[in-house]
């Protein structure tokens, strides 16, 4: 094994614990059928939650998943050309 092997481990194994983390502070989707249901789906609140920090947990949680896929790729590379 390589030295980069290793630090790509590494930083793929901190990645993979960022998006769990994220995934669990998320809020879950069966929350908002409440609101569906009683009404409350179009409340001033619920046209700024672009600015919630559910929307900030969503987008940041799509760019680490996106980050992990490239950084699997980057192994799967590194790994087949190092044979």
């Amino acid at each position: 094994m390589s030295v980069w092997e290793v630090l790509l481990g590494i930083v793929i194994l901190i990645v993979s614990v960022l998006i769990i983390g994220f995934v669990l502070l998320q809020e879950g989707r069966r929350a908002g059928i409440n609101g569906a249901i009683s009404g409350g789906a179009d409340t001033f609140l619920s046209k700024n939650k672009a600015r919630t920090l559910d929307a900030f947990l969503s987008r940041f949680t799509k760019y680490i998943a996106i980050l992990f896929f490239i950084l699997a790729i980057v192994a799967n590379y590194i790994s087949i050309s190092g044979k």
